[in-house]
């Protein structure tokens, strides 16, 4: 098993906003994680990535006990991350933000870097030339020069999870990564998704408020509700769970779609 949380718990003041938590998922895995708002997913990752750390509970990642380390230290050990808010910089070119999720691994000391010795070069040059192979694979190849800034909602998600790749991960959370896009685009991320999971034997959580989403490229489905795990399972297990369909309808929506898809 790849990852094996036990027991996850987590309060705000006098709000517990995860409660005792149990959650698996092994090598190789496309595992979504749906709740209504406020359920508690964005914190189940902030605390499995090191934002926060837990009141309770434990978190094994590869047969590492990682509770409670902080999130570089996680990073290292192979699991990387997006945001429901983008974290790109800017002010840097789209390569530039791919070198900054690489970093971790160019073998080269501070003093070589610093005098921009050879090997440095050298690592530098291999280091550009694997990163615009992964754009080449997202669809970015062509805009390695540009200003992140200048980059559409769109090249902006697929830049985020080619900075999340770039660091050479396990596993990666995916939060929200389809917010703001159009359908055409949503198609294209989770296409790009699924062949980098496959082309990098990757292990993907994805956390998404699209269900249609979740429910045709995830093999399993764990669900939220006011901090705790109400469901787990396969798409059509989790679908016709009574209490998943309670969570969503049982609050006043206008999602059509949600209505549509939990009932179909």
């Amino acid at each position: 098993m790849l990852l094996s949380v036990k027991g996850l718990t987590k309060s705000f003041g006098g709000f517990r906003a995860l409660s005792s938590i149990d959650f698996e998922t092994d090598h190789d895995e496309l595992h979504g994680i749906i709740g209504p708002n406020g359920s508690g997913k964005t914190t189940f990752f902030n605390v499995l990535s090191g934002v926060y750390r837990p009141d309770a509970g434990s978190i094994v990642f590869d047969g590492v006990d990682i509770t409670g380390k902080p999130a570089h230290e996680i990073a290292k050990r192979g699991m990387s991350r997006t945001f429901q808010m983008l974290r790109i910089f800017g002010g840097m070119t789209v390569m530039e933000n791919m070198l900054v999720g690489h970093h971790l691994h160019v073998d080269c000391g501070a003093w070589t870097a610093a005098l921009n010795l050879p090997p440095a070069r050298r690592a530098e040059r291999l280091a550009k030339q694997e990163m615009y192979e992964l754009l080449e694979f997202v669809g970015l190849a062509d805009y390695a020069d540009m200003p992140a800034s200048d980059m559409s909602i769109g090249q902006r998600r697929l830049l985020a999870l080619g900075r999340a790749v770039a660091m050479k991960p396990k596993i990666i959370l995916l939060d929200e990564p389809a917010a703001g896009l159009s359908p055409v685009n949503v198609d294209r991320l989770m296409e790009t998704v699924v062949l980098l999971r496959k082309r990098y034997a990757l292990s993907v959580i994805i956390i998404e408020h699209i269900l249609k989403v979740i429910m045709d490229v995830c093999s399993k489905v764990t669900v939220l509700d006011h901090g705790q795990k109400i469901a787990e399972g396969s798409p059509d297990h989790v679908r016709d769970n009574p209490d998943v369909i309670e969570a969503y309808l049982g609050k006043q929506m206008n999602d059509d779609e949600i209505r549509r898809e939990l009932q179909r």
